[in-house]
């Protein structure tokens, strides 16, 4: 999730004003051992290096992506979400450069896809390949990009004026491939939400070259550190299973420890001033106890979390979190939401502008089932969408308020439903569904069937998301 408008949630997820400790869920203990298979053994392998620029305004970026893909192709397509409408109107933005496909340059068309004028290219880019490619076949390609962070941007891209700190997410050439499928194409629309769709990746290699003075976040295992050109220090890390890659830079304060078996890497900024390392660390301890009791085990062995001082949210990516210098009423909610999506969109994925329900409704489930089982106000549902907790990100551009209402709907409408069909048919049946859910689903990209499967024998709880619209 992105965006002040989560504050909402908060409030309907039934947060008290004085802000209670998160409570274990009432139900059976999740197992110990992770419950699903490794990852799937034809995922793409990517090697990713980004320099970040002197003065901390752009990053260059070189990508290397081998892809095996199990349809027949004629063309890659590649997203750059930086140049989506939220973030490239506050500054941001992504363009490539160069494309070589087994070595041979190659075309590359930029295609808007719902891009501002203000971005400085599409969020879509297909390469025509020079022959088509069949099913099994290996394609190597490689791309040099560049990112442009803007001022003070309240988004997964940008850089702050106050303190030397920059944060880029999502911040590459994304491979939009999705196994049985194809190319995810899906135009990217005004509303303040996730759209990407990505399949699971090896991370063989993340080189991040930053001055020797400024502390790097990255996302997986921290490899090494070296020494690099110009008083620069390279850091890389490797994950044998991402979405996506996040990446913060600058002068931080970092606290590193262990949080039942997973390495935390907490890194606040300068101008956070809210709360202390202590008191983020205290969070995270909580509610991941929590989550991993009503979940299962945590998807990752490390985990990379950024408080900056220009966020006013939290916004998720595989094993990383960016949260803003928020307040600790809100920061209780918030903490559960995003680490909540390390299991929903981190292991289990989805397409989050066809089917956004999938992360974001079950992960303020998530939340509420920790901090106080609420609910949400009907009266802040708009009439039309009361229906439509399974729609598209695009259909809530018709709505005044289209970020408002697709919060109120598909966040708080999706995650109270679930937690009233929970209360219905008891903790331990639905709880033991979804982790069944978690379990067949782990490194795929779920859709709305693979709930109805997993929860078949429940029929309370398929009638109850039929009539959000959230399975048809």
């Amino acid at each position: 999730m992105t965006g002040a408008a989560f504050t909402g949630v908060a409030v309907l997820a039934g947060c008290s004003p004085g802000g209670s400790p998160a409570p274990r869920p009432t139900s059976s203990p999740a197992p110990d051992a992770a419950p699903w298979t490794e990852p799937w053994a034809d995922r793409p392998v990517v090697d990713l290096r980004f320099e970040i620029a002197e003065d901390l305004a752009t990053v260059s970026g070189q990508e290397r992506v081998v892809f095996t893909p199990d349809l027949s192709t004629c063309v890659l397509v590649f997203r750059s979400w930086p140049n989506k409408p939220a973030t490239a109107r506050a500054g941001s933005g992504l363009t490539v450069s160069e494309v070589v496909v087994d070595g041979r340059p190659a075309e590359v068309r930029d295609v808007p896809a719902g891009a501002p004028e203000s971005a400085p290219a599409g969020t879509l880019q297909e390469v025509p390949l020079a022959e088509c490619a069949e099913p099994g076949d290996e394609i190597t390609v490689e791309l040099e990009f560049q990112v442009r962070l803007g001022a003070d941007v309240n988004e997964r891209v940008g850089s702050s004026t106050q303190v030397e700190a920059v944060w880029f997410a999502t911040a590459f050439p994304l491979l939009a491939w999705e196994r049985e499928q194809g190319w995810a194409r899906d135009e990217a629309v005004p509303v303040a939400g996730e759209m990407a769709s990505s399949e699971d990746f090896e991370l063989a290699s993340l080189e991040v070259v930053a001055d020797a003075d400024h502390e790097v976040l990255g996302t997986g295992r921290l490899v090494s550190t070296s020494d690099g050109p110009g008083g620069t220090t390279v850091h890389e890390f490797t994950a044998p299973a991402v979405r996506d890659v996040a990446v913060t830079v600058g002068e931080l304060d970092v606290e590193t420890t262990e949080i039942d078996g997973v390495r935390v890497h907490l890194g606040l900024d300068r101008g956070v001033d809210e709360a202390t390392p202590e008191e983020w660390l205290a969070r995270l301890e909580e509610s991941m106890g929590a989550l991993v009791e009503l979940l299962g085990p945590f998807p990752y062995d490390d985990l990379w979390v950024s408080v900056l001082s220009a966020q006013t949210s939290g916004i998720e990516f595989p094993g990383a979190i960016q949260f803003g210098d928020v307040d600790p009423d809100f920061r209780r909610a918030l903490v559960s939401h995003e680490l909540a999506h390390m299991w929903f969109y981190g292991l289990v994925g989805n397409n989050q502008g066809v089917h956004p329900w999938l992360d974001e409704s079950l992960t303020t489930f998530a939340q509420m089932v920790l901090h106080g089982e609420g609910s949400a106000d009907l009266a802040d549902v708009p009439g039309a969408a009361r229906h439509a907790v399974g729609a598209s990100i695009d259909y809530w551009e018709q709505f005044p308020n289209a970020s408002s209402a697709y919060f109120d709907t598909v966040y708080n409408l999706g995650g109270a439903t679930l937690v009233a069909a929970r209360a219905e048919v008891g903790a331990d049946a639905f709880d033991t569904s979804l982790r069944e859910y978690i379990r067949a689903n782990a490194y795929s990209i779920a859709t709305p069937d693979d709930v109805a499967e997993a929860f078949a024998a429940l029929p309370e709880v398929i009638a109850a998301l039929e009539d959000i619209g959230a399975l048809p």
